[in-house]
């Protein structure tokens, strides 16, 4: 039986100090064949996985994950975080933030065998885009209700 709570300590450790260098210590973490799913990526593998946190530092700057709070049972556990980043390219882009969820299921030797990513894109990344924002907003404002 794997000691879930050192298996989530260690993923929690791998994300809060996340960084280029650091994803050289993905095979600690995720098992061989782990599954990874976000609302964009869905990959199978280490390398796969690598891929996804590469492109991420090639589309943001300054990204940072902060874990608030965390459940354990069995193999299991789910993860709630924020993730602070700044739009690449964008003149003087204010610092972004994305609150979301994760669940994890754990291999027999507590690393990560499925890692899926719960957040909503409308409210958390679309709407903050200039054009496509503002008509979130507006549709956001249509089917309210009130």
């Amino acid at each position: 039986m794997i000691d879930t709570h050192l298996a989530v300590a260690r993923v929690v450790d791998f994300y809060e100090s996340l960084s280029p260098d650091s994803l050289a210590r993905i095979a600690e973490v995720y098992a061989a064949d782990a599954r990874f799913k976000d609302p964009f990526n869905e990959v199978c593998g280490l390398s796969a996985i690598e891929k996804v946190f590469r492109h991420m530092y090639e589309q943001v700057q300054e990204p940072r994950f902060r874990v608030s709070s965390r459940m354990e049972e069995g193999d299991e556990a789910w993860l709630a975080w924020e993730f602070e980043f700044r739009f690449r390219g964008w003149k003087e882009a204010e610092l972004q933030c994305i609150r979301g969820a994760t669940h994890l299921r754990f291999a027999a030797d507590g690393r990560v065998a499925t890692h899926r990513d719960y957040w909503d894109t409308g409210e958390e990344l679309y709407a903050r885009l200039p054009l496509l924002g503002t008509l979130m907003r507006w549709l956001r404002g249509r089917l309210a209700a009130r």
